[in-house]
């Protein structure tokens, strides 16, 4: 279990080593060296998903470690309260930024080995906190610094706390 303590409350992680040892192990060392403490939740788009995991108040993205493999095709899916790792158009380039999910969104699951097919790899799951997503789901956002969808107000990860 991996705890964030947000200034809006706190979220509780459940990781799948089994179906997605990279992915949880990857996320693991980021707690471990306290990197995503003093980050926000960059990205927030009701009915869909809220984004973090590599940006500071400030919108000053944080150098992370090399990629990873995507493990979106190890049978995980895109549902309600799931985290999956954010990336970019590449399917093998996630690094720190993960997203929770705020709805079943079974299209950005694995369907191919193309580059859009890859999908987005699930890692774990929110135990507790889903009322703490859903306030962060609803905070006004704008546009900063060419990054849309930010809070206009920012929802900063304080403290991480591993209990695995």
């Amino acid at each position: 279990m991996i705890t964030f303590s947000t200034n809006l409350g706190d979220i509780t992680i459940e990781l799948d080593f089994e179906h997605a040892p990279v992915s949880s192990k990857n996320f693991v060392r980021y707690c471990e060296e306290g990197f995503f403490e003093h980050t926000i939740f960059h990205r927030v788009i009701k009915g869909f998903m809220i984004q973090g995991g590599g940006f500071t108040a400030k919108m000053k993205e944080k150098p992370t470690h090399e990629p990873i493999v995507n493990e979106a095709n190890k049978g995980l899916s895109n549902t309600l309260g799931t985290i999956a790792m954010a990336r970019t158009d590449a399917p093998h380039s996630a690094t720190a930024q993960f997203f929770i999910n705020t709805a079943n969104n079974d299209f950005l699951d694995h369907t191919a080995t193309t580059n859009n097919g890859w999908g987005y790899a699930v890692f774990g799951k929110v135990t507790a906190g889903m009322d703490i997503i859903q306030q962060i789901e609803k905070v006004k956002t704008t546009t900063v610094a060419g990054h849309e969808d930010v809070p206009r107000e920012p929802i900063v990860i304080e403290k991480v706390t591993i209990n695995l």
